[in-house]
């Protein structure tokens, strides 16, 4: 019972860390600056359950698909580097501000859009995050094991899903300016993530390429 326990605050923890909802705020916040709450709480619930799918699919089935498709945790890794560059040069342009979603299709869509990618995927559900889940599922030995494993993911991206919706309550107190400096400053801090992101799968590649040379 004790080693169950220890297997499940260990999971917890170690997804909070990776997954890190409070760093993950700042971005939804800029993002989701110009969408009322309702629109803004689907896009944090679609984004969450999303996430949630995405991780528990890798965990029963990562090993074997990164096989089959000859990908690796690094190859993912370049991919999440290059989508968050991306959506940090937009967010220090400002660009994802200016986005047009008054009609109510158009809010539609957007939601659709950013919670998928790259809310979810990347963003909330990373490599870290999906390696995580494969390596801890091949720990999971029995099916206790197996169901605390899949409840503490539950529970961190629930309590990913509650700290998104506090975020309406701050956007009103910052304000149309506040959101604009808000957004500047987190695109700069996502190129950096990106950047991040980019080198630490880069440099694995580079050293196999390298080794495989050198034979």
């Amino acid at each position: 019972m004790s080693d169950l326990l220890g297997f499940g605050l260990l999971a917890f923890t170690s997804f909070f860390t990776l997954i890190n909802p409070i760093g993950t705020m700042p971005v939804f916040m800029s993002m989701t600056s110009e969408l009322d709450a309702e629109h803004r709480n689907k896009t944090a619930r679609k984004a969450t359950i999303a996430a949630f799918l995405t991780i528990v699919a890798f965990a029963f089935s990562g090993q074997l698909l990164f096989q089959f498709f000859g990908i690796s945790v690094n190859s993912f890794r370049l991919v999440g580097g290059v989508i968050f560059f991306l959506m940090g040069m937009d967010m220090l342009q400002a660009r994802l501000a200016s986005v047009k979603v008054k009609t109510k299709s158009e809010k539609k869509s957007y939601v659709e859009d950013i919670s998928i990618t790259p809310l979810a995927i990347p963003m909330i559900s990373g490599p870290g995050s999906i390696t995580n889940a494969i390596i801890m599922m091949e720990d999971a030995k029995t099916i206790q094991s197996k169901i605390a494993l899949i409840g503490a993911i539950f529970l961190v991206l629930l309590l990913t899903y509650l700290i998104l919706l506090s975020s309406s309550k701050i956007l009103k107190i910052l304000g149309n300016t506040g959101k604009n400096v808000l957004m500047r400053l987190m695109g700069l801090i996502v190129m950096v993530i990106a950047v991040e992101f980019f080198f630490s799968g880069l440099k694995p590649i580079l050293i196999d390429i390298l080794n495989s040379s050198n034979l």
